[in-house]
């Protein structure tokens, strides 16, 4: 024979406290855990970066002057800051990354990574090697037609560089430029202007 034990009026009060202590918090919890699958599944589902469909090369190669970028940590406060590339026979592409740290009379910073060419239909997406054998993600998102003006973005879209042949643009062209960034799915916010000071060029 099974007995069902009663509670008392103590207990039952103690049960009643603690669901009044717990409704505010499950509320909370109902209200936003649909707000936070929803910015999980944005996140989950945004479409893979664009790139260019085909890239000459040749007419890539040459001096960039970064204009603006979200950048490394290893670049931030460059000043002249100014990207490099030369296609060497084996088909990769020996990379210069200078600038100067903190001001235009700060120290010269420079980097000497190789591109690899991955994607060989389009020659926009490229491995960038600074540290054998870690290929860093690299994808020329724009380049304008008389290739003046390039986007350089990532997958994650955590850093780009908006660079071009001058050392400076446009407004127009800047805010063009800054719209495809936008469109590409990064946070403009954090993209910063490069300051570049060149009184002979």
């Amino acid at each position: 024979m099974t007995t069902t034990a009663k509670a008392s009026p103590s207990s039952r009060s103690e049960g009643r406290r603690l669901c009044a202590l717990a409704s505010p918090v499950t509320s909370l919890w109902i209200a936003v855990l649909p707000v936070f699958a929803l910015l999980c599944g944005c996140a989950a589902t945004q479409a893979p970066i664009r790139t260019e469909g085909n890239v000459d090369l040749q007419r890539f190669m040459g001096d960039w002057y970064v204009i603006a970028s979200i950048p490394t940590w290893a670049e931030e406060g460059a000043h002249n800051a100014v990207e490099s590339y030369r296609l060497d026979d084996d088909g990769t592409i020996d990379t210069m990354f200078t600038f100067r740290a903190g001001s235009f009379d700060g120290e010269e910073k420079r980097h000497n990574p190789r591109g690899f060419v991955l994607d060989k239909e389009s020659n926009a997406i490229w491995g960038m090697q600074f540290v054998w054998p870690i290929k860093g993600d690299y994808r020329i998102v724009h380049v304008s037609d008389d290739y003046q003006r390039t986007i350089i973005g990532r997958e994650k879209r955590d850093y780009v560089w908006i660079m071009a042949r001058t050392p400076a643009v446009s407004d127009r062209d800047y805010q063009d430029l800054l719209a495809i960034v936008r469109e590409q799915g990064y946070p403009v916010d954090l993209v910063r202007k490069v300051p570049q000071r060149w009184p002979d060029r």
